[in-house]
This record gives structure tokens, sequence and C-alpha cells, in this order.
């Protein structure tokens, strides 16, 4: 990609950020004579945002590195229909104040990557809300709904996959790829914005965005899409045995947040120390060469950067102490994850597969027993075959814990209240 001359598209397109983009050289050629406004869209369908989100983050960070201006777009209306991309059935609808207390949650991470405030390159926080609420639905059909074929809509992935497997598309969410569209114009309107990127199973919704602008105002826009992440396995970025990687400190401890990274398979190392890092790209190839013992330092740096970015430097600094200490000496670590048991409840006992659940480290009770049949799960780390075992007062160590492992690499303290 040397012939690029916008540093964005360069960097991008080294980092394996992209999957498309719409006239590439265009972008490329406008990009070169100055700043533009680009934006991504996040539903508030969870109070948190998972690792699978975060390569749209990165994006934003990647686009604000190269002086360009982002916006952060909270899906405050259309989290309200639910975006049928990538679903098999539609998405449980919530309520307002429980789209307004994810939005309030989601929005604290971004602070982490991005620079808010007035400057020209400062990102911008808006929520769609703002002007999806207002419309009213004859005025909107007869301005944005005429110039939507049907036909045309059938024909992109987020429709047509539901409709070839038989699957219900309900007509609320068939509306969602108007409003998608509906929002590119407004933030173009608004904020002279004039570039959408998003994940590859939101190009029928960016392609549709990008015409709108044209269609009623003669815009220019362009979009860009980033490749669905997946792990080595081919497991789907986010997803982990033991539930969701979230970005967000109260629903994943920065340390677990470290150990994901830190376990990662040997042939994602390279791939997301440019993904997910800003490391150089020449101190990632050095780091992505090694073998054995240098790899696993790769992993180290891919877990410290990776957190620093998401929790803060001390966080990341706490959470491979943690790691070195409960690995290299077989100690506890003052970072790991800690549940709390009243008293009274550990004295009568509890199983040791309802403890591993609670504590995070199987997904499910039943993924808790096949940990112990597996000779996965440890005590104090000591081995446990019988997963019907309680454990009471008696499993408390010398710190007055019990330490839980699944694995040599994910542990957990329960600790009485």
């Amino acid at each position: 990609m040397a012939h690029l001359k916008s540093p964005f598209l360069r960097t991008v397109y080294e980092r394996g950020y992209v999957q498309d983009s719409t006239d590439r050289d265009a972008l490329d050629a406008r990009l070169a004579t100055g700043p533009l406004t680009a934006y991504i869209g996040f539903d508030c369908t969870a109070d948190s945002l998972h690792v699978g989100s975060l390569i749209q983050i990165m994006l934003l960070r990647r686009w604000q590195q190269t002086g360009n201006k982002p916006i952060v777009l909270m899906g405050g209306g259309t989290t309200q229909i639910g975006d049928p991309s990538g679903k098999d059935s539609s998405r449980q609808l919530l309520t307002k104040d429980e789209i307004a207390r994810n939005k309030t949650s989601i929005q604290r991470v971004f602070a982490r990557f991005l620079k808010f405030g007035d400057g020209p390159s400062d990102a911008i926080m808006a929520d769609n809300a703002d002007w999806l609420d207002g419309l009213s639905y004859i005025p909107f059909l007869r301005e944005v709904g005429r110039h939507f074929s049907v036909n045309r809509m059938q024909t992109f992935d987020s429709v047509k996959l539901r409709l070839e497997r038989g699957q219900s598309l309900t007509f609320l969410e068939f509306n969602y790829m108007v409003l998608q569209a509906y929002d590119f114009l407004e933030l173009a309107r608004r904020h002279d914005c004039s570039v959408q990127m998003g994940g590859s199973d939101q190009w029928g919704n960016i392609v549709c965005g990008i015409e709108l602008g044209r269609r009623i105002e003669g815009r220019s826009l362009f979009g860009l899409t980033s490749p669905l992440i997946t792990l080595a396995s081919g497991a789907k970025m986010g997803k982990t045995a033991a539930g969701a990687v979230w970005l967000n400190a109260e629903r994943l401890s920065p340390y677990d947040y470290w150990q994901f990274w830190r376990n990662v398979d040997d042939t994602d190392v390279g791939r997301f120390l440019r993904l997910f890092t800003d490391l150089p790209l020449a101190e990632i190839t050095r780091l992505e060469a090694g073998t054995d013992a240098a790899i696993n330092h790769a992993k180290e740096v891919l877990a410290t950067e990776a957190t620093t970015l998401c929790h803060g430097a001390d966080a990341a600094k706490a959470a491979a102490e943690t790691a070195r200490r409960v690995f290299a000496e077989g100690g506890i670590g003052a970072d790991l994850p800690v549940i709390t048991i009243a008293r009274a409840t550990l004295d009568q006992g509890v199983q040791v597969i309802n403890l591993l659940h609670q504590a995070g480290l199987a997904a499910s009770l039943g993924e808790a027993r096949r940990l112990v049949r597996g000779n996965g799960a440890r005590v104090n780390d000591q081995p446990v075959s019988d997963e019907t075992r309680k454990l009471g007062p008696g499993d408390l160590n010398s710190d007055g814990v019990i330490k839980l492992s699944a694995g040599r690499k994910r542990h957990a303290l329960v600790k009485p209240a």
C-alpha cells in the first residue's frame, strides 16, 4: 500500500484493519488534502462492550492519531429496534431506562482510547436518539423511505441470511437499515461527517447511508469496514468458555482481561499486536519472530499493552505482577478476581462446581462439572476429582481465602464475608 498518500489509510492497511472500502483512492485523495470526520455507531444492548467491539474503537483511535476527528455514536435510538446483522432472531427489546443505563456505562470506556474536547481532532460523543426520537412517520417516509428499494435491501446479508434460513425478520428490524443510513446523513449535516466505519457485517447499512447522502443532498460520502476478528481456534472474538471478555472493569477484572490476551494462541500474537496495541510495526515484527520463551514474552507484552489501553498502566502492571506471583512463585497475587461468600453459607459448605461457576471460571454448572471430570479444576493448587465436593471453612488457606483454578492460567479467590 505504498501508493497511499494519507497516514490513516497507510496505517490501517499495514496493520490489518480493512476488509472493504468504498472508492479507496478518492478517500485517500480527500484525506491527503486535510482532516475529515468519521463515525462508528455502538448500540446500547448491554452495560459494557466486549473485545469484539475493540477493533472499532481502535479504528477511531487510529483515525484520531492521524489528525482526523472521530465521532462515537451511541445508539440510543437504534437500540430501541435492534440491529438484525449477524442475528438468527430478534433481539430482546429494551426499555428506554435500560438503554439509558447501558449508554452511561458504555461511554466510560471510550475516554481510555480517545481524547474528547473542543479541538479540531478531539472526539465527539453523539446519540442518535437526539434526532430519531423526534421523527414524524409520514414526513420521514416521504423524505427518506422513498429512496430505499425493498428488492435491493433483501440482497444485503443482514436481511438475506435471515430470509434464506426461513427465520422471521420483523418489520421493526427491517427499518434498522433505513435508520442507520439516516444517521449518516444527519451526522453529515450536523458535523460535516463524511466517513462511516464499522464491522464487515455493516457493509450494506453503510452503503445505504452513502447512497442516501448522495440522493438527497448530493454529498460525497465514504465507507470502510473491518474484518470479523476470530481467534486461531475459529471462535468469534469476544467469547470464551467462561463468557464474554468485557471492556468494563465491573464486568471483567483487569487481571482477567490481561489473562485473555496472555492466553491467545501463538499464531494470533503478531496480528493482535498490530490491531490492539500502539507498538511500532518494527517492534511487533521482532516480537512475533520468537519461539518458546520469546513468544511467551510477546504474549505478556500484548497483554500488558492491551490492558494499559483499556484499564490504565497501573492496572496492567498490577495484573502482570499478580500473574508473575501466581505462576512463577506459586503465590496468590493481590489482583486476582475475588468473590465473597457469606460466612454462614460457607459454614454449611458450598459445592465446588457452584463456586467455579460463580467465580467465572466456568460458564455454567455443566462446564464446571466437565472441568472437574477433566482434571482441570484445583482448590488451593490441589487437584479436585469429586464434582460433589463441598468447600467450607476448613478449605480457607493461611491468607483466609480459597484459591480456585481452572487449568494453570485462570484463577479466582473465594473470600468469606
